[in-house]
């Protein structure tokens, strides 16, 4: 046993002191691990520490990839050692790159996070940051990967081209769709001319109605009032043609049509929803002080059209809002509907004649 002891005891040293330091390093990574998992939920609550969880197990096989290598050297003749060499600095030129990759664009997506949150507590808009946001993640990921790149003598040229500049936009333009591209562009107008932003009420047809929530890279998503999520592609919504109801005045005039039959009393009907609309609390009185020294009413009604069955009746209501106009729009539907009753103001409904022929009697 002294012998043997004696024969390999720097093998033995050797291998105590490579599986000592791949304990320590996996014991120290776990520790800051832990640290660091706690300073996110203090800065950061709700906040998923997937980034964190996955360079902890990247350090954690790194190192241990490593100490397997380190081990080789006792194994393996000594003139391949320098093979071993070049596997153990690719191995860790690789970890470093990557944890600095993640790390970084975590940082960078941290930073933005936080600015965005001072941006909405001081009542600015948090748009370009939004969207600068994902720039910036995108590019951290793409240079690591360019990074990576070199560590390979076969890719090594395509990647000292791209960081070199001279091929960076013929790789985009080769790597990308048109598509892709065109969504890219689309979210850079949207940024640059501004036709809304996070937190708009826009509508973009009669089924996308709702609040813009985020603007990426790709789409621009819109959260509707059933608390759906709309995912429209930016080269879509940028050619749309659509209704933003938060930019300049906010307030908004509302049509609100009724069909009354031709038996009807169209100067009463025209009162009613004249006062039913008046009396509503959320009315906006947007006549001008002319206007209202000639005493012209709050909400002007008028009958705009002759149909088949029915005349319909048109009255004009102002609300501060689109939600307050929306929801007086709902409130005078209903209680003009019972005014019209009470009244006796018929709202027509289709009729349809019946024409019944008796088959004819076949002659003997």
């Amino acid at each position: 046993m002294e012998d043997f002891f004696n024969t390999y005891k720097l093998d033995i040293f050797w291998t105590a002191v490579i599986i000592a330091l791949v304990v320590l390093l996996h014991f120290l990574t776990n520790v800051l691990h832990k640290w660091f998992i706690k300073q996110e939920r203090l800065k950061f609550p709700g906040e998923k520490a997937s980034p964190v969880n996955l360079v902890k197990r990247i350090l954690n096989a790194l190192w241990l990839v490593l100490g397997l290598i380190a081990l080789s050297y006792m194994i393996v003749p000594e003139e391949e050692h320098g093979v071993l060499k070049g596997h153990f600095e690719l191995v860790l030129y690789l970890g470093i790159v990557s944890v600095v990759t993640i790390v970084a664009a975590t940082a960078a997506n941290m930073w933005f996070k936080k600015s965005i949150i001072d941006k909405i507590e001081n009542n600015y808009d948090p748009t370009n940051f939004k969207f600068l946001r994902y720039i910036a993640i995108v590019v951290i990921y793409i240079i690591g990967l360019l990074l990576t790149l070199l560590a390979f003598p076969s890719l090594r040229g395509v990647a000292q081209t791209v960081l070199g500049g001279a091929g960076v936009l013929a790789l985009i333009i080769g790597v990308a769709s048109q598509e892709a591209l065109s969504n890219l562009i689309g979210g850079f107008f949207i940024i640059s001319f501004k036709p809304f932003k996070i937190g708009d009420l826009v509508k973009v047809t009669d089924t996308m109605v709702g609040t813009v929530t985020d603007i990426t890279l790709r789409h621009t998503v819109i959260r509707n009032f059933e608390n759906k999520m709309i995912v429209i592609p930016n080269s879509i919504i940028n050619k749309e043609k659509l209704i933003n109801y938060d930019m300049g005045e906010l307030k908004c005039c509302e049509r609100i049509e009724i069909g009354i039959s031709y038996d009807s009393n169209i100067d009463l009907a025209k009162k009613i929803m004249q006062e039913e609309c008046e009396h509503h609390p959320l009315i906006l009185d947007n006549r001008t002080e002319l206007e209202k020294q000639e005493g012209r009413p709050v909400v002007k009604t008028a009958l705009t059209q002759f149909n088949d069955s029915s005349m319909t009746i048109r009255a004009w209501a102002w609300g501060s809002s689109f939600g307050e106009i929306f929801q007086l729009k709902i409130d005078v539907l209903e209680s003009i509907k019972k005014r019209f009753d009470k009244e006796g103001i018929e709202i027509p409904f289709p009729y349809r004649t019946i024409v019944m022929k008796k088959e004819k009697e076949t002659l003997n």
